[in-house]
């Protein structure tokens, strides 16, 4: 099993929250506490997304962990 189909639906779901409210991925990334790097390295699956890592993501982009796990 690889990084991406363990963090799925999880970036996904990040990836498309970002793009529909129009926000910049630096700018979750640096209020979440994310270097752009790490933040990016995440949604494209060369870096895990803890579970720990999910509710600070969530309220960077000001949803639900429920939102971020949901399959679409």
């Amino acid at each position: 099993m690889n990084i991406a189909t363990l963090n799925h639906p999880v970036a996904e779901n990040i990836t498309r929250i970002i793009e529909e409210r129009g926000f910049k991925q630096r700018c979750i990334a640096e209020k979440a506490g994310y270097s752009v790097q790490a933040f990016n390295d995440m949604l494209n699956g060369r870096k895990i997304i803890k579970i720990s890592d999910v509710p600070i993501i969530a309220k960077a982009l000001e949803t639900t962990v429920n939102d971020l796990y949901k399959s679409h």
